[in-house]
């Protein structure tokens, strides 16, 4: 399955969802929200939420400063 990560192809080998792909990029969860095709999905949605052929999805990681 092909999709668009933060403006970049990645392709998977398999369908996944939302919780998958940041286990198989090996993403930190912790101050994590993501958008896909521009509507973000709540975390408690992640394990459920399966993604599609030619998905965009925009990874957003909090950052502590001020």
């Amino acid at each position: 399955m092909n999709l668009m990560i933060n403006d970049e192809p990645h392709c998977v080998d398999q369908d996944v969802t939302l919780l998958q792909l940041l286990e198989i990029l090996q993403l930190e969860l912790k101050g994590t929200a993501l958008a896909v095709n521009q509507v973000i999905i709540p975390r408690y949605h992640w394990p459920e939420h399966g993604l599609q052929e030619g998905d965009t999805i925009l990874l957003f990681q909090a950052i502590a400063g001020g």
